[in-house]
């Protein structure tokens, strides 16, 4: 493991609850809204924002809520699942795609003479 992994690890959930609500308060001033404004426009309560900011649990909704208000789902890009094929599957899928056009059937009765 890296150093930045144990670091990671090594910190309580109540750290990362104090560092998403700090995110959420320096992006809140960034944008020079009030609380009371941005607990509006998320439709969340304004004491529910109080307690996000101060690192307290809340509502996963909320935060969802929260941070499209503020512009900021990219957060969630990182838990996105992305189908990824192995090379085997990748060529099981080339060699299933056509190689060469077949050749056009005649209709039943109508066949070409020589005469």
């Amino acid at each position: 493991m890296e150093k930045t992994d144990i670091d990671m690890y090594s910190k309580s959930d109540l750290q990362y609850l104090s560092q998403i609500g700090k995110y959420v308060r320096a992006n809140r001033l960034n944008q020079n809204k009030t609380q009371q404004e941005l607990a509006e426009a998320a439709g969340v309560n304004r004491t529910t924002l109080v307690q996000m900011e101060k690192g307290k649990p809340v509502n996963l909704l909320s935060l969802i809520q929260v941070l499209r208000s503020l512009k900021k789902l990219q957060v969630f890009q990182q838990l996105e699942i992305k189908q990824r094929l192995s090379p085997i599957q990748l060529a099981e899928i080339e060699n299933k795609q056509r190689q060469r056009a077949g050749r056009k059937k005649e209709p039943p009765g109508e066949t070409k003479s020589d005469w």
